[in-house]
């Protein structure tokens, strides 16, 4: 299986997905944010990290680069993107998934290992995955996803959210929740469930000496629904 790790000017978390679609038997290349083309993938991942150092907006210059119209394509035609944290920014920037990232609650960047709730197994993302629950890390001061009433509706009617912050036991209350954001929400799909975009790196927990393996659960569950 092929996939693509689009970097852009202050990503900082290309090389780690790199690693990890490797190490679970993707064939990854990284393609530059001035390309005009995607080779030819099965999955296409925009990483986590600071795209144009967060000026403006987060991801919002990064969603006018050369290369998106490339990844606008591909999604449209059924293809998987997965963005990451800054990743899943440009996705709402893009309008290839509703709503925003907005700063954090307590305005604190917060960096540690959280616990998320996979909401819908329906898809290539999760489908396979027996745990109801995963250890993934967070890293982002822009984490509180918000959306307007309507969208919020249509996401809940199309089962469009994908994972909610909880705790160890899958309590996805106001209490676990860690930035502030609408529901709980960590992640969530397009309507069509082949676009993910998530807070939580699973990257970054694909190895027991990096604090846990439940990303490694996330990646062999991928490269085998694919």
């Amino acid at each position: 299986m092929k996939s693509s790790v689009i970097i852009f000017p202050g990503s900082n978390c290309d090389r780690d997905m790199d690693v990890a679609l490797k190490k679970f038997g993707f064939d990854n290349q990284m393609v530059w944010h001035d390309d005009s083309k995607i080779p030819k993938s099965d999955l296409i991942v925009l990483p986590g990290g600071f795209s144009y150092g967060d000026y403006l907006r987060c991801g919002s210059i990064a969603g006018k680069s050369r290369i998106i119209k490339s990844v606008i394509d591909f999604a449209n035609s059924g293809g998987l993107v997965l963005g990451i944290c800054n990743g899943f920014q440009i996705l709402t920037e893009t309008g290839l998934l509703p709503g925003i990232l907005q700063q954090n609650k307590y305005l604190n960047f917060i960096c540690k290992n959280v616990f998320v709730k996979i909401k819908n197994k329906e898809n290539k993302y999760f489908k396979k995955i027996e745990k109801e629950v995963l250890k993934l890390h967070i890293a982002h001061n822009e984490g509180n996803y918000f959306c307007s009433n309507d969208e919020l509706k249509s996401i809940e009617d199309n089962d469009q959210i994908a994972v909610t912050y909880c705790d160890h036991e899958g309590n996805d209350d106001e209490k676990n929740n860690p930035n502030g954001a609408l529901k709980n929400i960590a992640g969530i799909f397009n309507k069509d469930k082949n676009i993910l975009g998530m807070m939580p790196h699973p990257e970054r927990m694909i190895d027991p000496f990096l604090s846990g393996e439940d990303g490694s659960i996330f990646f062999e569950n991928l490269i085998e629904s694919l």
